[in-house]
């Protein structure tokens, strides 16, 4: 197979370059959303650290998501994935700066309220309550009810966005739902 046969060749690269924390990682790129979010359980079932990022832009190949997963594992992750049926459309070393992935989350405080974006959705706490005060972004048809269904509640009572969503915002929203509660229990 050619994904492996590219595996190879850039595995033997890798062990020439030297290691450095960026070499030690590879992107999984996928044809669409859908089949991140499933690789991305798969994985993350089998107990790999993995996480999704934005590809580059230049490598972008349909999907605005990608798999960053630790280079050393990856002839294992890619068996995993070819034997669920889910093999990635390619797999690339991040040994170069232009192959960096893009972080999904900026976080931005405001004093008494805390905001994180993860892609395209924002959820806004307010700290000293933790009480969810805004979500909003994207623009996928179930974005007004999540904000319906969380807005006005405590950040550990409400129900996580992926039990209740079903779209690429839904996804992302849980993405920025679960970076804002790891924040909130540092504070």
């Amino acid at each position: 197979m050619k994904i492996f046969e590219n595996l190879f060749k850039k595995g033997k690269q890798k062990k020439e370059l030297g290691s450095s924390k960026e070499n030690d990682r590879a992107l999984l790129i996928f044809d669409n959303t859908s089949e991140v979010i499933r690789a991305e359980n798969i994985l993350k079932e089998k107990g790999y650290e993995i996480r999704v990022v934005g590809p580059p832009a230049h490598i972008r190949k349909g999907c605005d998501l990608a798999i960053e997963i630790p280079i050393v594992h990856a002839m294992g992750i890619l068996n995993i994935l070819e034997s669920k049926g889910l093999p990635p459309l390619e797999w690339l070393p991040c040994d170069e700066g232009q192959l960096k992935p893009v972080d999904l989350f900026h976080v931005k405080d405001f004093g008494n309220f805390l905001m994180v974006r993860a892609a395209n959705m924002k959820i806004t706490v307010h700290k000293p309550s933790q009480i969810i005060v805004n979500i909003s972004g994207g623009g996928c048809p179930d974005v007004p009810y999540l904000a319906a269904m969380l807005v006005g509640k405590r950040i550990y009572e409400a129900k996580e966005p992926r039990k209740i969503g079903h779209t690429l915002c839904g996804y992302a929203l849980q993405l920025a739902y679960d970076k804002i509660k790891e924040l909130c229990s540092q504070s």
